[in-house]
């Protein structure tokens, strides 16, 4: 089994943050994400990731309960279970707030297709090694909720069998991948 020192004093997620830098600047640092945070978003881009992004959402749901139920089977640290909890709360919010702005910009979300990208970035197969995944927005307590994401996969992932982290750290970087196809769909790419 491979330790926490193999990557050196961070966790094993930062160093694959480190090893994959451009892809992992690619994912969050797309200039539809830049657009969104500043204001500078093309409105026709705006509303198909309005769309796209409802659709994922309703996708992650399901994913979201299947992690939870493995915390609660698998965990050792209680805090586990209420950081899940805690984001499982906040996706109903997330969901209201998606239709709500869909009226607001007239995005008919009842028929909408998943388009090519959305499609296989919600049928990915995240292996349960790799439970976390963390890929939208930017205030303090999501970026809090992320940290305790990665403190939970990093302490997943000390324990986990060596076959199993080329298999996580593959995991990871095809979520990078998807992210930066989910964000050129919504520029229409």
């Amino acid at each position: 089994m491979e330790s926490r020192s193999s990557s050196g004093d961070m966790g094993r997620t930062a160093s694959w943050v480190k090893s994959h830098r451009p892809m992992y600047d690619r994912a969050t640092q797309h200039p539809f994400v830049v657009g969104i945070s500043d204001g500078s978003v093309d409105l026709s881009a705006f509303k198909r990731w309005l769309a796209q992004d409802y659709i994922f959402v309703k996708e992650f749901v399901p994913f979201v309960a299947s992690v939870l139920l493995k915390a609660w089977k698998h965990s050792d640290d209680e805090s586990d279970m209420e950081i899940l909890l805690g984001g499982m709360a906040s996706l109903s919010d997330e969901l209201a707030w998606f239709r709500k702005e869909a009226s607001k910009w007239d995005v008919k979300l009842v028929s909408i297709a998943p388009q090519k990208a959305n499609l296989e970035y919600c049928s990915s197969k995240t292996p349960e090694e790799l439970m976390e995944t963390c890929q939208r927005w930017g205030s303090a307590n999501f970026g809090h909720y992320c940290r305790s994401l990665q403190k939970i996969a990093d302490r997943c992932l000390e324990k986990a069998s060596s076959d199993i982290i080329p298999k996580a750290e593959e995991a990871f970087v095809c979520v990078l991948e998807h992210e930066v196809k989910f964000w050129n769909m919504s520029c229409g790419e």
